[in-house]
């Protein structure tokens, strides 16, 4: 249960990019399921203008996978964040999923308030938070709003907005692919190069803690470096102009990739500069 998980150990993160398979392999929510360890699962539809058939359809789904103790949590305003039976549901989780809709909803509506503080100390205490599409896209510290898709990135064309800051120096997009959002990701970072862009494609997700993911389901994530970017035309270009922008790095990876943030770099990959020295004295 939650009450034995390691004290003073943050709980694990799992962003996904969005429909998520609820039917088949499940591979995702099993993953949620194993980090649950037998407690309550508290479904945040709080992203929803209209909330009515997301908790039904995750119990239908998580009931089939042996989780018992399912509640949902809802607020239409942020006066409800007061509500005790409300922050009750709460109460000895084991782990908090935030659905999707709209991430600046559920950054307006419990930012800063008794709810979001009591989430803040289930991860801390070593519970689980996942987030599904806005639900995932919220828990970075600068979250992408809005922005057009399936286009080249045209200046000015971006919304961002401060987001719950449970993960730092990340900017996380989804539907990513099945929705053309490269352009956007990239307009993301080339205002914010010293954070990574972030897209995650539909029934896939990255599973995060002690600032390492690993990549699960069947698409791929993607990230977006900026940190050598030598040229960007952000600052100087007029509105409605396209993006230009010069060396930057991305790393495309698939189930079962690991990719260590602090590095931004994927886990166990040759040493391209060393093997190129080696490959060039075996040809001398």
């Amino acid at each position: 249960m939650a009450e034995h998980r390691k004290r003073g150990s943050k709980g694990p993160l799992i962003m996904i990019g969005g429909g998520e398979d609820k039917e088949g392999d499940r591979t995702i929510l099993r993953e949620v399921v194993k980090h649950l360890d037998g407690g309550r699962l508290v479904i945040a539809t709080v992203a929803s203008h209209e909330p009515e058939g997301y908790f039904e359809a995750y119990e239908r789904a998580f009931a089939e996978l042996g989780v018992t103790d399912l509640v949902e949590l809802y607020v239409k305003d942020r006066a409800e964040t007061l509500d005790p039976k409300k922050l009750g549901l709460l109460d000895s989780a084991a782990g908090v999923f935030f659905s999707g809709g709209d991430q600046l909803r559920i950054s307006s509506q419990i930012g800063d308030t008794p709810i979001e503080q009591r989430v803040r100390e289930i991860h801390e205490r070593g519970g689980l938070l996942a987030g599904t599409s806005a639900g995932a896209s919220v828990m970075s510290e600068t979250m992408l709003v809005k922005g057009t898709s399936g286009e080249s990135y045209k200046i000015g064309d971006l919304h961002m907005a401060p987001g719950l800051g449970l993960v730092r120096n990340m900017i996380i997009d989804q539907h990513f692919a099945e929705r053309g959002r490269f352009g956007r990701l990239f307009g993301a970072v080339a205002h914010n190069p010293r954070e990574l862009g972030i897209g995650i494609d539909e029934d896939t997700a990255l599973v995060f803690k002690d600032d390492c993911f690993d990549v699960i389901g069947s698409g791929c994530v993607y990230v977006v470096d900026g940190a050598g970017v030598t040229h960007s035309n952000i600052a100087e270009a007029e509105p409605e102009r396209a993006l230009s922008m010069f060396d930057v790095r991305l790393h495309v990876l698939s189930a079962g990739d690991t990719f260590d943030v602090s590095k931004r770099r994927p886990t166990e990959v040759p040493d391209v500069t060393k093997s190129h020295a080696i490959e060039t004295q075996t040809m001398g």
